[in-house]
């Protein structure tokens, strides 16, 4: 079973479907990303209909551990991004299952 899903088969498969050219594809799927990850830090927050919401969370600093040395070291505070899958991503993940 494969695990990941990379830029390259994603052009292929909507190479496959579209029939479009593979640069204007990849084109695509970069401008669609590159949407995404805009909206994303201007509103901190996108929400993809029937698929799940994106947002930015910052996490504060802390204190962490190297789990093989014990040497302790502050972790600095970031932004993190979650993912809520909607009702609907969740019901069609769960329909496969039931098969």
């Amino acid at each position: 079973m494969r695990v990941n899903l990379t830029k390259k088969d994603l052009v292929n498969s909507i190479y496959m479907q579209l029939g479009f050219s593979k640069k204007i594809t990849e084109n695509l799927i970069d401008d669609f990303f590159q949407t995404i990850v805009m909206n994303i830090e201007e509103e901190n927050k996108l929400k993809i209909s029937k698929f799940g919401t994106f947002s930015i969370r910052e996490k504060n600093s802390r204190m962490g551990r190297n789990p093989k040395t014990k040497e302790e070291k502050i972790i600095s505070k970031r932004n993190v991004v979650l993912f809520k899958p909607s009702k609907e991503f969740k019901d069609f993940i769960n329909l496969k299952d039931d098969k």
